[in-house]
């Protein structure tokens, strides 16, 4: 590639990319796509925009919903204000700065907890009285009225949840897990941890899984311990007088990011009650970058979430909650049944797990698939939001309430412990339709919560409970509802739809291995939950651990590694996991763990783009600002050159935000000279920290003058000297691997010769997107 070539130039490789982008994006991904490109010299984006428009009929983009997508800057910006503010901090202020920490920690912990209570007690009331209206309503034979009032309670709550997704916080739809490890990941989306989003995300879950969706609570638990996190993270609000010193320290992206990493622990541990899992999941599956000092405050904040919910389990022991038992703070004892296998135990184990994988993977597809399509019908305004999630409301209740007629009556069997038919609102024996002394299995499934449905499911020493059609029926219905309620608008979790249809299809590979194995029904249905979740989360260690903490038994240990083993290989043959597949679906520039494989057939600088904006040392106000209004770069080179030096070099990268403090304080020379250590005094560190979500400087907010445009701005001191830089001639797979790792905004590409420029480019987290790199070459093969 010729230096400083600009690949968008080519109108063919403009093409090429844009279709890349509309298939891989879905629905407005081009528009996400270029919008991501925020980085970049506006000056050569403009007349892409223009040829784009040309091309909207034939890549079929319905409307514009331009979003940018900016970076967050977890590096340590080390110029010379920041060493002067380390070097002057005392021994008490950094025993703040690390007490502070904890004491977050602490508060996630609480918050998180306190708010997973308050959802289960509220969850298990709103679902409880209408479970046993519709029961009181069916033991009078008053069949139409019973389905008018079930199906009428379902609407109006899954309608208050829509509304409050549709018009208040549009980013709390959906799981929130994506969105979660997309921060985490280093990508600042729109909205993702705002204080409404937390608000909606809390009473739109209430509503959702009390309207009887095939959602859970639990996905959404991740993005609110998460938003919970953000909002102590914000460093202080001037709005609200909370302008303590010691919140200063937190002003800055790298410490939010390890408060929300603890926040996202805090909400696995609080919808499941899994501290130790809550860790391994932030690990695994939603953090980018960890280290140890983290993985101890993660596990402080699990263990307060642990010990917040067994004070209120043993509060709600005493009949205070209402209708709230058991049910809400989930625990599946299956520690009852004996966990002894044998070689036709392990044989049903594999299978399992190869059928799990590729159902897992089959649901993956379709959920990607229902996606699409619904991006379509949200497109077209918040009005129809609103009518699909009333659509899909109904659909449910109908199913709920008109599959449980296909089933038989079951007599109920002898010598049980609890009252069957079931008197109350949930059990597991419904009675539904049937005479006295006999339950309907099809009922005790889709008439419950869905945690109490998963609970009898896992039931131990209950072979012949439920009928083998009335397994599959519920196995076929589960899976697609499932499928077709991800996306609406309202917050959903997949891991309870996974769980529900996963242990279902277990126990009904258990009833078909009844004759060569010995497992109980009940670690049959719990190691069909493991298969599918492993084939559509593609999770194993935080899933194991999960699953034991829900279960406790550990004895299952190897039969659940190996089924989440197995099922997790055999779904990656066929595509990613769920997660992966909708952060692609949303346009967000997720940087995966691991290289592309044609990345090492390229180095760094095939990928740089152009021109490249390079700021002197000592600059002209003029030239920043113009800089300013026409990129939309957040960092500039600084390179200083003769007098100053010998030979122009590199002095460092100076941030956007930076620049802003700078000229809003107009700390302007008539001369260029060296501003000199006064500049200390009259600056602080804390000026120049990060601000919360949406309140930064923007240019509107500087005033100017014309006769100061001519004036010098010394830029030493807000010049982060240490930028990372890699030699151009690095392969770009190494260089990808460099800047996820070490979580950078910036990397600087440097020359291998002397003689050169001090700078070749910069790279930033586009340039190693797929869209990016195959657009410039086309050729290369992507698998090689």
């Amino acid at each position: 590639m010729e230096e400083g070539k600009s690949w968008e130039s080519d109108d063919d490789q403009v093409s090429d990319v844009e279709n890349d982008a509309a298939a891989s994006f879905g629905v407005n991904g081009v528009d996400r796509y270029w919008s991501d490109m925020s980085e970049r010299n506006m000056s050569y984006r403009e007349p892409l925009i223009k040829r784009r428009m040309n091309t909207t009929s034939q890549i079929a983009i319905v409307g514009v919903n331009v979003s940018p997508i900016e970076s967050l800057d977890y590096e340590i910006i080390e110029n010379e204000l920041f060493k002067q503010d380390w070097r002057s901090r005392k021994k008490i202020q950094i025993f703040q700065y690390i007490s502070l920490k904890w004491a977050f920690a602490l508060l996630i912990g609480v918050g998180t907890g306190l708010v997973g209570f308050f959802n289960n007690i509220a969850v298990e009331n709103l679902a409880g009285y209408k479970l046993l209206l519709t029961t009181d309503l069916m033991s009078e034979q008053k069949y139409y009225k019973a389905f008018l009032a079930y199906a009428g309670c379902n609407v109006v709550l899954a309608t208050a949840a829509a509304v409050l997704c549709a018009y208040i916080a549009p980013a709390a739809a959906g799981s929130g897990i994506p969105e979660v490890k997309a921060y985490l990941n280093g990508i600042d989306a729109n909205s993702i941890l705002a204080p409404r989003t937390l608000f909606v995300k809390i009473f739109g879950s209430i509503f959702g899984v009390s309207a009887g969706f095939v959602v859970g609570k639990e996905g959404p638990m991740v993005h609110t311990g998460a938003c919970i996190a953000s909002l102590l993270g914000q460093g202080g609000s001037k709005k609200y007088h909370l302008t303590w010193n010691w919140l200063r320290y937190f002003k800055n992206d790298r410490d939010r990011r390890d408060l929300i990493t603890c926040g996202a622990a805090a909400g696995v541990a609080a919808a499941f009650r899994a501290p130790v899992g809550g860790v391994l999941f932030a690990l695994e599956e939603a953090a980018s970058w960890w280290r140890s000092a983290l993985l101890w405050r993660t596990f402080f904040t699990t263990a307060v979430v642990a010990i917040v919910l067994r004070a209120f389990i043993e509060y709600c022991g005493t009949g205070k909650c209402g209708l709230f038992g058991q049910g809400g703070l989930i625990m599946f004892d299956v520690s009852s049944a004996t966990a002894s296998y044998t070689v036709p135990d392990i044989l049903a184990v594999l299978f399992l797990g190869v059928i799990g994988g590729i159902f897992g993977s089959i649901y993956n597809y379709l959920v990607d698939k229902v996606l699409r399509t619904y991006s379509i019908i949200n497109e077209k305004g918040a009005i129809f939001k609103v009518i699909l999630v009333i659509a899909i409301s109904l659909l449910t209740s109908c199913c709920a309430y008109g599959l449980p007629w296909l089933a038989h009556c079951i007599p109920c069997p002898e010598h049980l412990k609890v009252s069957c038919p079931t008197v109350d609102g949930s059990g597991n024996f419904k009675r539904f339709h049937c005479p006295p002394g006999h339950y309907n299995d099809l009922a005790s499934l889709f008439l419950n919560t869905n945690d109490d449905c998963i609970r009898n499911l896992f039931s131990t020493s209950t072979e012949k409970e439920f009928h083998i059609s009335s397994l599959f029926i519920f196995l076929v219905a589960i899976y697609f509802l499932g499928i077709i309620t991800y996306g609406i608008a309202i917050p959903s979790g997949l891991f309870i739809p996974v769980i529900l249809a996963g242990s279902s299809y277990g126990r009904l590979v258990g009833r078909l291995f009844a004759p060569f194995s010995k497992l109980d029904m009940g670690l049959f249905s719990l190691l069909g939950a493991a298969s599918f979740l492993g084939g559509t989360m593609r999770m194993t260690v935080s899933l194991c651990v999960i699953l034991l903490e829900l279960t406790n038994d550990i004895l299952l240990l190897p039969l659940v590694m190996l089924v989440l083993l197995i099922s997790k290989s055999v779904a990656d043959t066929f595509n990613k996991g769920v997660y992966d597949q909708i952060l692609k679906l949303k346009g967000l520039p997720y940087l995966e763990s691991h290289a592309e494989p044609y990345m090492r057939n390229l180095v760094a600088r095939d990928v740089v783009s152009g021109p490249l904006i390079t700021f002197s040392g000592i600059e002209t106000v003029g030239a920043i600002l113009h800089a300013l209004r026409t990129t939309g770069h957040n960092g500039f080179p600084v390179i200083d050159e003769p007098p100053l030096t010998d030979v122009p070099e590199l002095c460092g990268v100076v941030l956007r935000s930076h620049l802003l403090v700078f000229l809003k304080e107009k700390y302007f020379s008539g001369v260029k000279v060296l501003s000199g250590k006064e500049i200390l005094q009259r600056f602080d560190a804390s000026d120049f920290a990060k601000a919360g979500s949406g309140k930064g400087l923007t240019l509107e907010d500087l005033d100017i003058k014309e006769e100061e445009l001519e004036m010098f701005v010394d830029l030493h001191p807000i010049t982060n000297t240490s930028p990372f830089t890699v030699v151009e001639t690095m392969s770009l797979a190494k260089a990808a691997i460099l800047f996820r790792q070490l979580g950078l905004r910036h990397m600087c590409v440097v020359p291998k010769a002397q003689g050169r420029p001090p700078i070749v480019g910069i790279l930033t987290r586009h340039d190693f997107m797929p869209e990016h790199v195959l657009g410039l070459y086309p050729r290369l093969n992507p698998h090689k």
